[in-house]
């Protein structure tokens, strides 16, 4: 049976940091893709960001890019994101999801991944 449980979100203020963790279990990351995705209030889910560390690949968002890090410890089965220089406008529900369809193309269609976490929630706000 696959699990993803996220952890780490909570409130923050404009311009610091949090680390969010997705730990995995029923799955061997060696076959999948994560991704990361949010939704915040009144709009669509977006895709923030993806890794596949078997194939070496990784995507982010180019509203995340250079601000978010997205990483791996496969021994752990655990994958993290890791947020900085956060806006208010990143304020969402972060999920994140895994795929196997095609793990090393990283992709960031909704559609395309099989299993989804619950969620954690975001909040940026002085």
């Amino acid at each position: 049976q696959v699990q993803l449980v996220e952890s780490g979100g909570g409130l923050v203020q404009p311009g610091g940091s949090l680390r969010l963790s997705c730990a995995a279990s029923g799955i061997t990351m060696d076959y999948y893709a994560i991704g990361w995705f949010r939704q915040a209030p009144g709009k669509e889910r977006e895709g923030v960001s993806c890794i596949s560390s078997s194939h070496g690949s990784t995507y982010y968002a180019t509203s995340v890019k250079g601000r978010f890090t997205v990483s791996s410890d496969n021994a752990n089965n655990t994958v993290y994101l890791h947020m900085t220089s956060l806006k208010l406008e990143d304020t969402a529900v972060y999920y994140c999801a895994a795929t196997s369809l095609f793990p090393a193309m990283c992709s960031m269609s909704h559609s395309e991944y099989e299993h989804w976490g619950q969620g954690t929630q975001v909040t940026v706000a002085s």
